[in-house]
């Protein structure tokens, strides 16, 4: 050990942040992770994120290194085939609908889907076995001050720390960025998302299907079976004032609204469960790294949640900077870090882009733009090489 306390410290204790002090722990590092929130691990709580996230094949290939895939495994739903449904005619009946069939570029599927408050109920758990990693909750970083050769941390419960490197993995408003002084870049869609899962007649078959009308895309990713029924998660953007009207329905009268939006592809669809609603923004940090500090997920990027890249872009963000910490062997090397940011920032930036168009092209509400959509992904789908260079591209290549 050098004259620090940690070599790492993480700031957050979400998915990302559980994730970052796995990593480094299991590169020999001596972590701490602190959350001032303490995981809710049981969908029953009234807290607890009812999202669902596809962990594409880079990220189970990155957490089966690191020890936390077999953990996941056993509750993962594999995903073959993402469909994409247009329904921007003059009902909410599909009008065109094109499957992206993951057996087009390999025999893996997409991804594996779990349920968010599953993975921190995982995540958290593994912490708690491993010998290099003190997990704390109820703490955060209240203050930090750095020098070329450590920083050093005030936490909120009075406890000073020194450490070689802080991660920064406090989400959208993260303390740590504020007190690195890097700026961030903010766009608001006046859009909210709901939260959900539902029960269905009609089986998923492991689909992941985004449907696009107005307001965002309806999409609906597939679960285990509940009670014997087939269950999918749901994530349902609108704008901001239909989002809270539809969050103030009864349950009967939500279900009729969700099964209308679907256009009833799985039939009646039944709530289960409680709904959760957040604002949807885009979000990118001026530079992801300072001295001593370096920026991952959503303290670096946010989007919305269109093409399972949210918590993947995460995870490849923490995959590239424990892989150069650790061959660096001073974690918080100055050259290192801005390496760091020069390998990730760019496609990040891309990524940003992209769904940025993305979601405002499901936005769209005159008809013939909904027409010129429904024609691109028609146009999309029936280019094969065009077609498997995006299901590449989607899945993190060049990542």
């Amino acid at each position: 050990m050098t004259d620090t306390d940690y070599d790492v410290v993480v700031a957050g204790g979400g998915l990302s942040g559980m994730a970052a002090a796995a990593a480094f722990g299991h590169a020999g590092m001596r972590t701490l992770c602190v959350d001032p929130v303490p995981p809710v691990t049981d969908d029953a709580d009234p807290d607890a994120d009812l999202r669902t996230t596809a962990l594409l094949q880079p990220s189970r290939s990155f957490l089966d290194r690191i020890g936390l895939w077999d953990r996941l495994a056993p509750h993962a739903t594999g995903l073959d085939t993402m469909r994409i449904v247009d329904a921007g005619g003059p009902t909410p009946a599909p009008r065109l609908s094109r499957d992206f069939k993951s057996d087009d570029i390999g025999t893996l599927p997409f991804g594996w889907n779990l349920p968010n408050w599953l993975l921190r109920r995982e995540f958290s758990a593994d912490l708690a076995g491993r010998e290099r990693v003190t997990h704390s909750v109820g703490v955060g970083i209240g203050d930090m001050f750095t020098r070329q050769s450590e920083a050093c941390l005030r936490l909120t419960d009075g406890t000073r720390i020194r450490t070689r490197l802080v991660v920064a993995a406090d989400g959208r408003n993260s303390t740590v960025r504020r007190l690195a002084r890097i700026g961030v870049r903010t766009t608001r869609y006046a859009q909210k998302a709901l939260a959900f899962a539902v029960t269905h007649e009609a089986p998923h078959g492991n689909i992941s299907t985004e449907i696009h009308r107005t307001g965002g895309p309806f999409t609906l990713v597939p679960l285990p079976d509940r009670d014997g029924q087939p269950c999918s998660a749901v994530v349902w953007m609108e704008r901001g004032p239909e989002a809270q009207r539809l969050m103030k329905l009864d349950p009967a009268a939500f279900s009729a609204a969700a099964t209308a939006r679907s256009g009833a592809i799985y039939g009646p669809l039944t709530l289960t469960g409680h709904r959760t609603i957040w604002p949807i923004i885009s979000q990118l940090a001026d530079r992801f790294h300072g001295e001593r500090v370096a920026l991952v997920a959503e303290a670096a990027h946010v989007v919305p949640p269109i093409g399972a890249q949210g918590l993947n872009m995460s995870l490849a963000d923490i995959a590239a900077l424990s892989r150069m910490a650790a061959d660096a062997g001073d974690p918080g090397d100055r050259a290192m870090l801005a390496a760091y940011g020069r390998a990730r920032r760019p496609d990040v930036a891309l990524r940003v882009a992209g769904i940025d168009l993305l979601n405002r092209t499901s936005m769209l509400v005159p008809r013939p733009l909904r027409d010129a959509r429904r024609g691109g992904i028609a146009a999309l789908h029936g280019l094969a090489p065009l077609r498997r260079s995006l299901m590449q591209l989607g899945l993190g290549a060049g990542s």
